[in-house]
């Protein structure tokens, strides 16, 4: 591969670091997956800098683990702290759907409304790469067209355990129409300014992501602290 393929986010490093990122949470490297700086060197053509200095940013964020002695790897799944991103997601989610049924952009609901219609495109193609990126515009949007970006970013450095959990369940569970329900009656509570209906549908979406984390753990011991 050309290094000129991974310079999209400014150096070598942030482009090796976003790279890396992404496979982790899509479950490309899934949990416990040795790294090696030459190995990542050799494929993404960098020296071994950027790529030493993309896993301790990567180490920082609790996506990999850095072992004296005994080399890198892919952290595994933490419930716990899936369990408290849940718990955070749903306060937050809650109160910022709750408050987009009091006031929320018309141009912003066109843009949940384009967004459903991709999220209908993807189950039918079943691309639950794409299906992930759209669930988490949805919600972005949501909080954009509240005025609460930042705390959206904020809630983001959260979410890392959470989110693989999500990818993995969107993996092993091929039946998506609920999710794509949920947001549909989602947008429509919201037209219709009906602020304990959009909460309530709030909450059952953010309790699909563990409500078959035993599952998961049954199925992927080897994924789980």
């Amino acid at each position: 591969m050309d290094e000129t393929m991974y310079r999209h986010s400014g150096s070598a490093g942030n482009s090796v670091y976003a790279r890396l990122k992404q496979q982790i949470m899509n479950l490309e490297l899934p949990p416990g997956t040795a790294l090696s700086e030459k190995e990542t060197s050799i494929l993404f053509q960098v020296s071994r800098t950027p790529v030493r200095e993309s896993f301790v940013r990567l180490a920082q964020e609790g996506l990999v683990l850095v072992l004296p002695q005994r080399g890198t790897k892919v952290s595994l799944i933490d419930t716990g702290l899936v369990e408290e991103a849940r718990f955070m997601r749903e306060q937050l989610e809650s109160a910022v759907v709750r408050l987009a049924c009091s006031n929320f952009p018309a141009e912003r609901l066109t843009e949940l409304e384009a967004n459903l219609a991709q999220q209908r495109e993807s189950i039918e193609k079943h691309d639950g790469r794409r299906l992930f990126e759209l669930d988490e515009e949805f919600h972005r949007i949501l909080f954009e067209g509240c005025g609460k970006l930042a705390t959206w970013s904020v809630m983001q450095q959260m979410n890392i355990h959470f989110n693989r959990v999500r990818m993995l369940r969107l993996d092993t569970n091929p039946h998506w129409e609920h999710l794509y329900d949920q947001h549909s009656r989602m947008v429509e509570a919201v037209g219709r300014k009906s602020p304990d209906t959009a909460a309530r549908i709030m909450h059952e979406h953010l309790n699909l992501g563990v409500a078959d984390l035993s599952v998961l753990r049954k199925q992927y011991p080897e994924y789980f602290k």
